[in-house]
């Protein structure tokens, strides 16, 4: 754990090597946000980095939206952008240490950037983390991509042994609208908890 740490994701925020940052918000993720009615949703993007969603539920005026991420740069490049986000969900700490309960977590390949020995953890934390029929969705990675430093792909089968005692599938498919670098390299998840 100590090798993926606040030093190594800051280090590459300075140095602007964030290949995974888009520029925006993730289209499913997008099309997912623009069918939600309730305002009043409870929302954790975890492993926020810049958060362009975060930032794209502010402006549609959800009240309840808060970024966690283990490096303050990208969380001041979001009170930059936004100043009138709430500073207090705003939130530089460790996933793992938070304990808040969410209507809905926004997942953009934030597993993808853990090391796979956390995948239990991370999965019993996110369960910990909703509240009862709260739901997960989100976006992650199929194809093989590496296996010494993020991001960190995982079969369909593997997302489903994972995930099956904790979750119901409602939603997990191949993702039809990635963006080009991604397309065919993608699932999109709405998984609700048991």
């Amino acid at each position: 754990m100590a090798l993926f740490n606040k030093e190594f994701w800051t280090d590459l925020y300075q140095k602007n090597q964030i290949g995974w940052d888009i520029g925006s918000p993730s289209i499913p993720l997008k099309d997912y946000i623009d069918q939600l009615k309730d305002k009043n949703l409870s929302i954790l993007i975890p492993g926020a980095g810049n958060a362009y969603e975060a930032e794209y539920l502010f402006k549609k005026g959800f009240k309840h939206v808060v970024a966690i991420d283990i490096s303050l740069e990208p969380l001041i490049n979001i009170q930059n952008r936004l100043p009138n986000f709430p500073k207090e969900n705003l939130i530089y700490g460790n996933f793992f240490e938070h304990h808040q309960q969410y209507d809905l977590i926004l997942e953009q390949t934030f597993f993808c950037a853990l090391s796979p020995s956390l995948r239990e953890n991370y999965v019993n934390h996110m369960h910990q983390l909703l509240k009862p029929k709260g739901k997960l969705i989100g976006v992650v990675f199929t194809s093989p991509l590496n296996s010494d430093i993020p991001p960190f792909a995982a079969t369909k089968e593997e997302y489903v042994n994972l995930f099956k005692s904790k979750f119901y599938f409602n939603v997990f498919e191949n993702c039809y609208n990635s963006i080009k670098p991604r397309q065919g390299r993608e699932l999109f998840m709405i998984l609700e908890k048991i």
